[in-house]
């Protein structure tokens, strides 16, 4: 049992470690994005620093690490007939996926934040409450400007609107929206320092 259940963090673990923004940065502009900006290799600072153009594919590919990361788990253990796949395993490689996207192996251990990548676990995992948060997302962004702001309101959201529509008693199922939602706010402390102190950039500036 312990051989699949390596593969599948270590596979999920190096996918998330595709530092999307890193690499295309390099290699179609010559700039390493975490030089630059919030130092953030994510897709906000990526379309700061480099435009449209290099963000959105930034934010499909580190999206789609963490959807492919849910069902890749199932893939491994087709390999083990003889075994049956532990319920946990797609939230042990969302994990994965998370921190490989936060700590690249292949980018010096210094990555993004893991939202886009969190976004599509969701989406994997639980698609509407996933397409309920992105919804929240892009309404206090649209009526804030302030990336940070909604990317924390529609993680904090997440576990209730879980709990509303997926079945509440799939208590692995809340504990990683759970999660999510405490997680999220960790990882940008140092935003909320600044939405306090009026000093975060917005990434939509009202007319």
């Amino acid at each position: 049992m312990w051989l699949p259940i390596l593969i599948v963090i270590l596979t999920a673990y190096l996918l998330g470690s595709i530092p999307s923004s890193v690499w295309i940065g390099k290699i179609f502009y010559g700039i390493d994005v975490r030089e630059h900006g919030s130092g953030n290799a994510g897709t906000t600072n990526t379309i700061r620093i480099l435009g449209y153009k290099a963000g959105i594919p930034v934010f499909i590919i580190d999206a789609l690490k963490g959807w492919f990361a849910v069902f890749m788990a199932k893939i491994v253990f087709g390999y083990f007939p003889m075994l049956v796949m532990p319920e946990y395993m797609t939230f042990v490689a969302a994990v994965a996926v998370v921190f490989g996207h936060i700590f690249p192996v292949f980018a010096g251990f210094r990555g993004g934040k893991g939202v886009a990548t969190l976004l599509g676990v969701g989406f994997g995992l639980i698609p509407l409450p996933a397409l309920i948060a992105l919804g929240i997302f892009i309404l206090v962004l649209l009526c804030f400007g302030y990336v940070s702001l909604a990317s924390i309101t529609a993680s904090v959201t997440l576990p209730f609107v879980t709990y509303f529509f997926v079945m509440p008693d799939n208590f692995i199922l809340l504990l990683l929206t759970i999660a999510v939602a405490i997680f999220v706010p960790i990882t940008h402390r140092q935003n909320i320092k600044r939405l306090m102190n009026g000093t975060e950039n917005k990434f939509l500036k009202k007319k």
